[in-house]
């Protein structure tokens, strides 16, 4: 918004940026969050060492979110690092995701000729243009289903699991009755992400999430945005059920529009659900990932009796989040019971020992306003999902609302070197 030249108030009630993405530090001020008594012990190390996300989530190497870091040249703020490796449950035990197709031949998750079968679907995947109908081989990606691609390839279901729920990244099994095109997107998208690095597809940024509010902070700064943090929002001013202004600490800012999250408003939303995140402190790596310092697993939904998967995302000293030594595990899923701990128990299996939990709940808010006749518009609650797709389509339908217009990478860019001239210099 500060870039497309509107004059940006940025308030905000905590004392740190982010929201409910933000990277709690020092570790005194995180057991105070989640009322855990007493200090952290000396084993933890330096209480400033530690910056721990509060949402687990990583950045695809070839998504949305580190297109606009490019474009928008946010990334001279940040440095990041690949995480190690993708894993996905099995029967009990953790399986490296194949990340090429020499792994895919490799890997003890398939049988030889269902490795042939996948290879094959693989190669389709990769050459598949809806431009192009000789790619096609008769699909039509807005009607045939995902289900009938997998059959045409003849993929048994354990493999179908891990395409969709590893591969594509959805949380549930919905989109095998829908049309193909978006999640043979997806699995591109996971395929380019990962010819970028080789690893992973995942990125991650050193100090924790919590630096990229503070990158784009930065940003609308120079484009002359004000930020406040601190400050406690008293009363959002509304004149013929349109927002005009917020009242803080007895004064009014006067707007025209106003963006916020669901925290703010919350009789503008509605419940969706809730998010059940554990984030785990340990002294080692997890079992069987060849000791990487950063790792994802997914646990597909058909593997434990569940509807949606469970996710573990970990990360370590080695991304300035954590003491020396100090490894953070954070499992997250969307909740389906009245025991939300026990649904997240086969995940935890796998991280003992713990030295020390810390348990969140949160509802997932949607706004019930578009903000059409209002001007407030309202961002969704941070889901399940361990990273910044669905945030980002999120940003662009709030974009839209308030624009009335598309939001184009394109544009950001031009508008940018308006102001620094030319780019290649």
């Amino acid at each position: 918004m500060s870039v497309n030249g509107k004059k940006v108030l940025h308030m905000d009630r905590n004392s740190y940026y982010g929201g409910d993405s933000a990277s709690i530090t020092p570790l005194e001020d995180f057991y105070k969050r989640f009322n855990i008594p007493g200090t952290p012990p000396e084993s933890m190390g330096k209480g400033r060492d530690w910056n721990v996300d509060l949402v687990p989530k990583f950045l695809m190497a070839n998504g949305q979110l580190v297109k606009m870091l490019l474009f928008t040249e946010v990334t001279r703020y940040l440095d990041f690092k690949v995480i190690e490796g993708s894993f996905v449950y099995k029967g009990g035990k953790i399986y490296k995701v194949p990340s090429t197709e020499t792994e895919a031949l490799a890997s003890s998750l398939m049988g030889l000729f269902e490795k042939r079968r996948f290879r094959k679907f693989l190669v389709y995947v990769a050459n598949f243009d809806v431009n192009d109908p000789k790619t096609l081989e008769g699909v039509d990606p807005h009607k045939t289903t995902m289900r009938d691609v997998y059959k045409k390839f003849d993929l048994g279901q354990d493999v179908i699991d891990f395409t969709g729920h590893a591969l594509a990244l959805y949380r549930t099994d919905d989109y095998l009755d829908q049309p193909c095109l978006e999640s043979i997107n997806r699995i591109k998208l996971y395929s380019e992400s990962l010819a970028r690095y080789g690893k992973s597809p995942y990125l991650y940024p050193l100090y924790g999430l919590g630096e990229l509010p503070q990158g784009f902070a930065r940003l609308s700064a120079i484009y002359g945005g004000t930020y406040m943090l601190n400050k406690p929002i008293e009363e959002i001013v509304m004149e013929n059920g349109k927002v005009v202004g917020v009242k803080s600490e007895g004064e009014v800012a006067r707007c025209k529009q106003l963006i916020c999250d669901p925290s703010y408003v919350s009789d503008r939303v509605t419940k969706a659900g809730q998010v059940i995140r554990v984030i785990c402190i340990m002294s080692h790596p997890i079992k069987n990932t060849s000791d990487a310092n950063s790792c994802q697993i997914i646990i597909p939904q058909n593997q434990v009796n569940r509807k949606s998967d469970i996710y573990v995302c970990m990360i370590s000293y080695a991304h300035n989040v954590a003491a020396q030594g100090k490894y953070i595990a954070i499992v997250s899923t969307t909740v389906e019971t009245n025991d939300p701990e026990k649904e997240i128990k086969p995940a935890l299996d796998l991280l003992e020992p713990v030295e020390q939990k810390f348990v969140s709940i949160s509802d997932q808010f949607v706004p019930t306003d578009l903000g059409t006749e209002s001007q407030i518009f309202i961002s969704r609650a941070y889901d399940a999902t361990t990273h910044f797709e669905t945030t980002c389509d999120d940003i662009k339908d709030i974009y839209k609302r308030m624009m009335g217009t598309e939001f184009d990478f394109e544009e950001m860019k031009r508008k940018k070197s308006d102001i620094f001239g030319d780019t290649e210099q």
